[in-house]
């Protein structure tokens, strides 16, 4: 067994809920942390020990955070960066990172999806915005508001960094003991495809576990789409490269059994609501809340269409959120659609016997 070095210094980027959870883990391992956020009162509320009164009220930090508005004074110094804004910032923030800080400083995006437009994965915009350094990512089955509050946690910690590396230097390894604490504890992997996956493609499937239970069914229709879904994410994975076994772990599996279990997720809330009936606009009472997996059903299904890969439980979603069709309908034709092997490599293909039964079951829910 090998000892590893931790990073001592750690910028963490992004004051909201996720963020300051995992700077609240960071400051808990001993690490010295900067935390930076774009709301000034907020800012002065943690340096003042009254905690994250806007995202995670009611949750004790421990000191030792020290947030900052200003981003080269959070990143200035740092051994290394942990990048926890939207996904749909990740290419601006990157780039403003990549400008102020040495190339061997390495990036861990937090952030999950795909960008719109390119089909990139987070860690592939990242590369990208700030060529010449590792970056990485810190995903699994996490909810900020426990994570903060010290529940025990497992997560992933993967980088692209280490062919020629020993494993016990490599940039995974070192970040994820640098996290790890008595209640928070990393696991690393070096395929960041199978891993930014499952974190991409659980949103998209927990839509649609939200919009069944919101429409009054039970959990075995829940297990059927967890399963089929986390098939889904292995097929997108191996298509850029990955293993299916990464994504039968933290970042995959993990992952989704959380985010498709809970209204404490957004994206199962989201579609809990569409399934009581709930029109798009009116969601979370018409305030403006960001559901990753409304924008990943897009991203996600324009990347396996080019890969030519089949997503049937994705496109379904995407066809509710996006396209309009109603709720009914769309669950119908994925209900009804031919009867094929479960493993893949058994060729068969029937065409369902009951499909206007599986129209009437459905027919409720529009």
């Amino acid at each position: 067994m090998r000892n590893t070095t931790p990073y001592e210094h750690i910028a963490v980027i992004g004051g909201g809920a996720w963020g300051t959870a995992l700077a609240a883990v960071a400051a808990r391992a001993e690490r010295d942390v900067r935390l930076w956020l774009r709301d000034d009162a907020l800012a002065k509320d943690i340096a003042a020990g009254r905690g994250n009164t806007k995202y995670l009220a009611g949750i004790d930090l421990p000191p030792g955070i020290r947030p900052t508005t200003v981003l080269e004074d959070a990143v200035r110094g740092a051994d290394a960066i942990l990048l926890v804004t939207p996904s749909t910032t990740i290419r601006d923030m990157s780039r403003r990172i990549g400008a102020i800080t040495a190339p061997g400083v390495p990036l861990f995006v937090c952030a999950k999806g795909i960008e719109a437009g390119t089909g990139l994965l987070m860690s592939e915009v990242a590369a990208e915005a700030a060529p010449g350094r590792a970056v990485g990512t810190v995903t699994g089955p996490t909810f900020a508001t426990e994570t903060a509050a010290g529940h025990p946690t497992a997560v992933t910690v993967a980088c692209t960094s280490g062919v020629r590396t020993p494993p016990h230097e490599r940039a995974a390894t070192r970040m994820a003991v640098s996290l790890a604490t008595g209640a928070f504890r990393p696991y690393i992997s070096d395929d960041m495809p199978g891993v930014e996956v499952g974190g991409a493609v659980k949103n998209v499937i927990a839509i649609a576990c939200g919009i069944l239970e919101g429409a009054g069914f039970g959990e075995n229709s829940r297990a059927a789409i967890i399963t089929r879904g986390l098939d889904e994410m292995k097929e997108l994975a191996v298509g850029l490269g990955g293993t299916r076994e990464t994504v039968t772990g933290l970042g995959g599996l993990g992952d989704l059994m959380l985010t498709c279990s809970s209204r404490q997720s957004r994206n199962f809330s989201y579609g809990f609501q569409r399934g009581q009936g709930v029109s798009d606009a009116e969601v979370f009472g018409g305030q403006s809340v960001v559901v990753e997996g409304r924008l990943g059903a897009v991203t996600v299904t324009d990347l396996a269409r080019l890969l030519g890969i089949t997503m049937p439980i994705s496109e379904m979603v995407r066809s509710i959120v996006e396209d309009g069709q109603p709720i009914g309908d769309a669950f119908a034709e994925f209900w009804a659609s031919p009867i094929r092997a479960e493993p893949r490599g058994l060729h068969v293909e029937i065409a369902h016997p009951a499909v206007e039964a599986v129209t009437q079951r459905f027919q409720g829910l529009n």
